[in-house]
């Protein structure tokens, strides 16, 4: 079978898929023992914290391990330099933040922040030694590995978690479980996948890999700074309670749409980069991507926001309340991203990461000009800046491909619109459930299945292209098995 057959690509993002929603669907029932044991403020403090460590998470893949996906003849000179130049950088990124954590505490006159971000910034030296595996993971399309890796990991992390949140350690438990999940995640990916880095290294090879990797490094600088400015904004200038609010409003809708994009990227952009050279390839598979990623995504963000009250009362209990409006703007806001990540992911592929780094600018000046005027006027109005950006950025990023791809607006309109009239439909029937007052729990059973039934009812009845190629794949995968 060929690396890239469609059937291959379909298995891989399907183990991606149950790789990152089984980790994730572990992580967040942990989060809702501690949101339960929690007072929201606490959370604030968390959230401040993983903003900068997650900025200093963009330095430790520095575009390199794209790179070395995108590269079509990379080897083990490539990945082994990659490797060690990734190590010594790492050590130096946690050095910077074990000297910063002073001054940034004080900026924020919260000194427990100190302890807190020197112990958690290790995930920094951690995934170092942990990115060219996951590199050469899904250059060679082995995404069962990720399966088995992630979930070791995580369900260990979670035991640890929940015991020292009973225990009272509080917000430590939620530092212990990020550590313990990342090195066993990292151990058993070394030790189910076969390479090892050599005793080679080659500079020329590094400033070869940089010339694509640097300009993906400084889009996602950007983008980690862009996005985590609304977290610093909040927390400086209104409250740690409002920052939790926002952050845990917009966790439910991203809890899906990240590991939603976690799968694609991780399957789309190696499996479209061998096939780079062919236009109308890449353009097939985008809008197969977007066709699907729509019909999937829309309808859990169309129905979690009608839901938002719900799930919020029964799973964090009413003291998280105010948490439901923002929950609601970021449903809408997020239903757009998986979409304009495929249109990315192309662009990546092809080899145009200039035009990649072009685009990244373009959409932060837009969403800092929109930030700037709305974050004057609270933080919902922030939550409503980023949902506008998200709109932005969709007819940001797919513009290009009208060019390099012939895939414009227009079919991109064509490829989503059933997705998007269908969810709507579902939606409003959803919402009528409201009417009836039945208790918290019966309205969302009663909701969950009137949606699932109405959207698939619907699919059938108008015979929706994405629902019959997502029957044909299940139907060829269960006969393969059978036959196996």
């Amino acid at each position: 079978m060929k690396l890239n057959s469609k059937e291959n690509v379909t298995a891989n993002l399907l183990w991606r898929l149950l790789e990152r929603f089984g980790a994730q669907g572990v992580t967040f029932v942990v989060s809702i023992v501690l949101a339960r044991l929690l007072e929201p403020n606490v959370y604030g403090v968390i959230a401040l914290v993983t903003v900068f460590t997650s900025i200093m998470q963009v330095f430790v893949d520095s575009g390199l391990g794209n790179a070395l996906i995108q590269k079509k003849d990379a080897d083990d000179l490539d990945f082994s330099s990659v490797f060690y130049f990734n190590i010594v950088f790492c050590l130096v990124l946690y050095g910077v933040m074990y000297l910063s954590s002073p001054l940034i505490a004080r900026i924020y006159e919260m000194p427990e922040l100190v302890p807190i971000l020197r112990v958690l910034s290790l995930t920094i030296v951690i995934s170092g030694v942990k990115n060219v595996q996951q590199a050469y993971v899904s250059r060679n399309m082995l995404f069962k590995k990720f399966f088995f890796a992630t979930l070791g990991g995580t369900f260990g992390a979670a035991v640890i978690g929940i015991l020292m949140a009973y225990k009272g350690y509080g917000v430590w438990s939620l530092v212990a479980q990020n550590l313990f999940n990342l090195s066993i995640d990292t151990c058993i990916l070394w030790l189910t996948v076969k390479w090892r880095p050599k005793n080679l290294f080659s500079l020329n090879r590094l400033k070869g890999l940089y010339s694509f990797g640097w300009k993906l490094l400084v889009s996602q600088l950007i983008d980690a700074v862009y996005e985590d400015a609304r977290s610093l904004i909040i927390g400086k200038k209104y409250s740690t309670g409002d920052l939790a609010y926002y952050n845990r409003g917009k966790q439910f809708p991203q809890l899906l749409v990240s590991n939603m994009n976690s799968a694609i990227e991780s399957v789309l952009f190696p499996s479209m980069s061998m096939e780079q050279d062919n236009a109308l390839k890449v353009r097939t598979m985008t809008s197969r991507a977007v066709k699907i990623i729509s019909y999937i995504i829309m309808p859990m963000m169309f129905g979690m926001a009608v839901c938002a009250e719900q799930i919020i009362n029964l799973i964090l209990t009413p003291k998280w309340a105010e948490a439901v409006p923002y929950m609601q703007i970021f449903c809408i806001g997020l239903a757009v991203v998986p979409t304009s990540l495929a249109n990315l992911n192309a662009i990546k592929a092809i080899g145009r990461s200039d035009v990649y780094l072009k685009l990244e600018i373009i959409r932060k000046i837009f969403g800092t000009v929109t930030l700037v005027c709305f974050m004057w006027f609270g933080a919902k109005a922030i939550a409503y800046s980023y949902l506008l950006n998200c709109v932005i950025t969709f007819i940001i990023n797919a513009f290009p491909n009208k060019k390099l791809l012939n895939y414009g607006y227009g079919s991109q309109l064509l490829d989503v619109l059933p997705a998007i009239l269908l969810s709507l439909v579902m939606a409003a029937i959803t919402y009528m459930i409201n009417w009836v007052h039945l208790s918290d729990l019966m309205t969302l059973i009663a909701q969950v299945i009137v949606g699932v039934s109405v959207y698939i009812l619907f699919s059938i009845i108008f015979k929706v292209d994405s629902f019959q190629y997502i029957l044909s794949i299940v139907r060829r995968l269960s006969n393969k098995n059978d036959r196996g």
